[in-house]
């Protein structure tokens, strides 16, 4: 029963991801080539150096530094939206829509989003950990919320790399296409 379950589940998944790549396939062309792919994700990572900064902001307890997290999402949305759309979801495509090719590169860029949420999120926790131990009595919230701002930043990272990743490394898709 649980396989079952387990493949109508990713036959589900496959029917979903082909249907939203019919719909975005057209969209964005110009951004499709890998010059503006690794624009975007240079982009994209600005945007999460920026989040760090609010986050060391919001640790000197700067009061006006957890606005500026509202930019930071309102940059981060459609970049990240736009790397997905042009470069396929590749990231967190289903294997039955990948040739063999695809599927080792699609692998290879989960394991290093792995090993970057694995890191960014301990040295998150340890920080978490550090300052818990040597705020004051009266707690510092300032610090608490950073720690939660570098968890987030941490995640996001780690949940992105592989998308950007591949957006960088892939060919242009008419050389592609030309080498066929």
């Amino acid at each position: 029963m649980t396989t079952n379950m387990i493949t109508r589940y990713q036959d589900r998944r496959t029917r979903r991801f082909l249907e939203q790549e019919k719909r975005t396939a057209g969209m964005l062309p110009k951004w499709r080539t890998r010059s503006r792919r690794r624009k975007l994700v240079v982009a994209l990572a600005a945007v999460y150096a920026f989040m760090f900064v609010v986050g060391v902001l919001c640790h000197v307890d700067v009061r006006w530094a957890p606005l500026l997290w509202l930019p930071a999402c309102a940059l981060f949305f459609p970049l990240w939206t736009t790397i997905q759309i042009v470069s396929g979801r590749q990231g967190d495509a289903p294997a039955d829509t990948l040739d063999e090719w695809e599927v080792q590169q699609r692998n290879e860029a989960r394991s290093i989003g792995l090993s970057v949420t694995q890191t960014l999120v301990l040295i998150a926790a340890c920080y978490a950990i550090f300052t818990a131990v040597i705020s004051q009595p009266d707690g510092n919230n300032a610090w608490h919320y950073a720690s939660g701002l570098f968890t987030l930043v941490a995640l996001l990272v780690g949940m992105s790399t592989p998308a950007m990743l591949l957006a960088w490394t892939r060919p242009d898709p008419d050389t592609e296409d030309a080498a066929f």
